[in-house]
């Protein structure tokens, strides 16, 4: 029996999906919350002084440099999920364009490009009631054509 593609996550990924959630709850904020509210009380205490400063901003500094690469592997990986995700999608509607299937990995260029195409696509496309009414740029144009020579 094949084991689940989750099942060999490395340790790494396992600890940062964990870490994720958790810096991500409600808990999380609170406890951040305290530590500010904590190192204000004590600032009377330490006078104020440039180590009591110190503390909160090294503290502060080191958890956002953390943060700041858990926050972008999340992300990424979020992202690629959800290509994946839109790139089943286009697959397997038959009236769907497969030009779009990782349109991710296209240069700016060719994103500009499709852009231009389905811009046309939505102007040929605004007077229709039928939102189904076209499903690429070349039935767009045919039938913006056919109901020119109608006229």
């Amino acid at each position: 029996m094949k084991e689940p593609l989750h099942a060999n996550h490395s340790v790494f990924e396992k600890i940062a999906q964990k870490v994720t959630l958790a810096t991500g709850s409600t808990g999380a904020f609170l406890i951040a919350f305290a530590v500010v509210v904590i190192w204000l009380i004590t600032g009377p205490i330490f006078s104020y002084s440039d180590t009591w400063q110190l503390v909160i901003n090294t503290g502060t500094t080191i958890v956002t440099f953390l943060m700041v690469f858990l926050i972008q592997k999340s992300q990424n990986k979020d992202a690629i999920a959800i290509q994946l995700k839109l790139n089943e999608l286009v697959a397997a509607h038959k009236q769907a364009s497969n030009r779009l299937v990782s349109v991710e990995d296209m240069t700016e260029e060719e994103l500009r490009t499709l852009q231009k195409y389905y811009s046309k696509l939505a102007a040929l496309t605004s007077k229709e009631e039928n939102l189904q009414a076209s499903h690429s740029i070349e039935e767009a144009e045919e039938l913006h054509k056919n109901k020119k020579d109608v006229m």
